[in-house]
């Protein structure tokens, strides 16, 4: 179908061989400290002290066109700091940042056209006209001709699912139907890259499994750049293929999500169901969960023991009925990094 082909070129103004370079960003936050009080309160009228909170602290990272990209911290990290700072909505204290050949804060202008930007707790949809007349004015704003407008909307509609919420005011549609339909307009203009501020937050299962299937296509499809920020580790593990963790305001770790399960993720869980047997399972480098006479779970070193030689000591010992493996989920390993790095 000719009418797809214009969706998300992936021609770009690059600088070298990276899409996005952040080298040194700092970014500082005065704010008011106040105790409790009507003394205080008066007081506050007229003299306030004020605290300073480094947000980030020497930020660098670069970014290959096609990749998606997991940012990852716990909450007041800096990571919706960095995204709005690389959007252009914020101008950092120090440092560079290129993306795309621009400088985000001083090239806004020129900049916004190649970018989409979707913050979960934020919206850009006019909240009282229905979704249409949001997306009829995002084309004008940037001026989109009308053709490529058109094939760009029928695509994002079918995709996404949109069909029976476009003629709905904004108020009136889930939480769900609302995120789907923010990503539609923020993709309404062919961005060459989308930085995604906590997508799925609060979205059900079927909602979050559609969010993140079009964001895989877009991205294998099209080859638009991602740029995502989630506290579900289950986003990171079904669409990145590279973590970035911030924590108190600096960067920690930086790799492919594959090494980061062979450093941290070396225990796995033995599930194993057998003809009735009252003798208690005693493998090397294991650890028993629990245990009774038809079942036994077991946790597996596979630095210490092979899951295949955990397996044949089982056989040993037991007539198995059934047997299930299970790694270590994404939720365990991240957390043991956030415990490395006292974050």
């Amino acid at each position: 179908n000719p009418s797809r082909v214009v969706l998300f070129s992936s021609v770009t103004k690059k600088e070298g061989t990276y899409l996005i370079k952040v080298e040194g960003i700092t970014k500082s936050f005065k704010v008011a400290k106040r105790s409790t009080g009507l003394l205080q309160a008066t007081k506050a009228l007229f003299y306030r002290e004020h605290t300073i909170v480094e947000a980030l602290k020497d930020i660098s990272f670069s970014i290959e066109p096609g990749e998606i990209v997991g940012y990852i911290g716990p909450n007041g990290a800096g990571k919706s700091t960095t995204i709005k700072i690389m959007s252009g909505i914020l101008v950092p204290d120090g440092g560079t940042c290129s993306i795309m050949g621009y400088t985000p804060w001083k090239e806004r202008v020129d900049y916004v056209k190649n970018i989409g930007v979707v913050f979960g707790q934020r919206s850009q949809l006019w909240w009282d006209v229905p979704v249409i007349d949001s997306f009829e004015l995002l084309k004008d704003i940037y001026k989109i001709p009308q053709q490529e407008y058109q094939s760009t909307l029928d695509l994002l509609i079918e995709t996404l699912e949109l069909k029976d919420t476009m003629n709905a005011p904004v108020r009136q549609l889930s939480l769900g139907q609302r995120m789907r339909c923010e990503i539609a307009a923020s993709l309404i203009h062919n961005p060459k890259i989308l930085f995604l501020d906590e997508p799925t937050i609060g979205l059900d299962a079927v909602s979050k499994i559609a969010v993140r299937k079009f964001i895989k296509t877009i991205n294998q499809e099209k080859g638009v750049t991602v740029v995502l920020t989630t506290h579900d580790m289950n986003d990171i593990e079904a669409l990145a293929n590279r973590v970035i963790l911030i924590g108190k305001g600096s960067l920690l770790y930086d790799g492919n999500l594959d090494e980061l399960r062979k450093r941290f993720g070396t225990n796995k869980t033995i599930r194993a169901d057998y003809q009735k047997n009252n003798n208690p399972i005693v493998i090397p480098g294991t650890t028993v969960i629990s245990w009774s006479p038809e079942q036994v779970v077991l946790r597996i070193d596979t630095d210490q023991i092979l899951t295949s030689e955990a397996i044949t000591h089982l056989t040993k010992q037991v007539e198995l009925l059934d047997v299930t493996i299970e790694s270590q989920p994404i939720e365990d390993i991240i957390v043991q990094l956030y415990k490395e790095f006292q974050i």
